[in-house]
C-alpha cells in the first residue's frame, strides 16, 4: 500500500508540475498580446484556456482519489491539501490571463491608445512572482517561497498608482477614457495574478515547514 501511494503521489506532482508550465506559458504570451498588441497571440491565450481547465479538474479528481482511497495522513495528507489549493491558483490565474487576453483584444483597435501607465514594468514584475512561485514548488524551497510574498506589496502599491495614472488621464482625454478603462482591467488583473502567486508561494511554505503564513500569521502545523 505505501509504494502505491507513493507512485500516485508521484504522479501527482508530474501532472501538477506540467500545469505550471502550461500556465506560465499563458500569461507570457497574455502580457506579449497586449505590449504587441497581437491578436492571434491573445486568441491563442484564450481559446486554450479550456485545456487548463480540463487538467485542472483532472488533478483535483486525482487529488480525490487519493483521499479516498488510501486516508493518508501527515505530510502525505499535507502534500495533497497543498496541490488541491495551489491547482485551483494557477487554473485561476490561467482565468485572469485569459481575460487580460481579451483586453489585449479590445486595445488592438485602427486607434492605438498609449497605456497611462508602463505596463511592461509591472507585468515583468508579476511574472517574477510567477517563475518564482513556481520555481520554489519545483525545486521545494521554502526561502524562495517567502521571497515572494514580500514582493507581493509592491505590485499592490503599483496598481494604486496605476489607478491614479488612469484617473488623471480620463480627465484629460476623457474621449479615450473606455480604452483607459480597458488598461485599468489589464492592472488589476495582473495584480490579481500577483496575489495568486503568492498565495502558491504561501502553500509552498506550507508543504515544506508545516508553517501557516497567510494573512500575516505564523503557525505551525504539527507533521504527525
Amino acid at each position: 500500500m505505501g509504494l502505491l501511494i507513493m507512485r500516485e503521489l508521484d504522479d501527482l506532482k508530474r501532472q501538477l508540475l506540467g500545469l505550471t508550465a502550461i500556465v506560465e506559458s499563458r500569461v507570457q504570451k497574455a502580457i506579449q498580446s497586449l505590449l504587441l498588441h497581437d491578436i492571434g497571440l491573445a486568441d491563442e491565450v484564450i481559446v486554450g484556456d479550456a485545456e487548463i481547465d480540463n487538467l485542472e479538474i483532472n488533478i483535483e479528481e486525482e487529488c480525490l482519489k487519493v483521499l479516498a482511497l488510501h486516508q493518508p495522513v501527515a505530510n502525505d495528507l499535507r502534500f495533497i491539501v497543498s496541490v488541491l489549493k495551489i491547482n485551483n491558483d494557477l487554473e485561476r490565474i490561467a482565468d485572469l490571463a485569459a481575460n487580460a487576453a481579451a483586453r489585449a483584444k479590445d486595445l488592438s483597435g485602427a486607434i492605438v491608445i498609449e497605456s497611462p501607465y508602463d505596463v511592461d514594468v509591472m507585468a515583468q514584475l508579476v511574472l517574477k512572482m510567477l517563475k518564482m512561485s513556481l520555481d520554489s514548488l519545483i525545486n521545494q524551497d521554502a526561502d524562495m517561497a517567502r521571497e515572494v510574498v514580500g514582493l507581493d506589496d509592491d505590485v499592490d502599491a503599483m496598481h494604486k498608482e496605476n489607478f491614479s495614472r488612469v484617473k488623471t488621464a480620463m480627465r484629460e482625454k476623457a474621449d479615450l477614457m473606455d480604452g483607459y478603462m480597458l488598461y485599468l482591467s489589464v492592472s488589476r488583473y495582473l495584480e490579481r495574478i500577483a496575489d495568486l502567486a503568492t498565495n502558491i508561494a504561501e502553500d509552498v511554505v506550507y508543504l515544506m515547514d508545516g508553517e501557516i503564513i497567510r494573512h500575516g500569521g505564523l503557525q505551525e502545523v504539527p507533521s504527525n
